[in-house]
């Protein structure tokens, strides 16, 4: 059982990585769920872009997709993000770049785990989440 993480046609090192590793790995257990193997590819946005016409037929940017393979609890997955599309957000909501990158890591975690986004009950749950876990990585400082 593994978190690794990569970059894809992109120059990026994510820092931390220990305390990512181990963050994301107590999400999991806190959901009751057990960890597999999850891949984190960072990218750029018009590799991302590709990857959702290829996979998703969607045309479309997004900063976060995320390929489910887990198997009953157990909680694998790739997941792909567009470092490009995180700087842009961190802007917009006028956050440091790296608490956005958190955001959206544990966000692909918790679609793993089963939550979803699709309407407007559920992208409040699935925010409420995120701020737990986000306080949660920032208690480990």
């Amino acid at each position: 059982m593994s978190i690794t993480f990569f970059s894809e046609e992109i120059p990026f090192t994510l820092r931390d990585k220990t305390k990512i590793r181990n963050w994301i790995e107590n999400s999991i257990l806190n959901e009751k769920c057990q960890l597999g193997d999850l891949n984190f590819i960072f990218t750029s946005d018009e590799y991302l872009l590709k990857i959702n016409k290829e996979y998703l037929s969607h045309d479309y940017y997004t900063d976060i997709i995320t390929f489910n393979y887990c198997q009953g609890d157990l909680i694998s997955g790739d997941i792909f993000i567009s470092i490009d599309t995180v700087k842009n957000n961190s802007e917009r909501f006028n956050v440091t770049f790296i608490d956005e990158l958190h955001r959206v890591i544990i966000h692909g975690v918790l679609h793993l785990v089963g939550y979803d986004d699709k309407n407007e009950d559920q992208q409040k749950v699935m925010t409420q989440k995120e701020n737990e876990y986000l306080e949660r990585f920032k208690n480990l400082l």
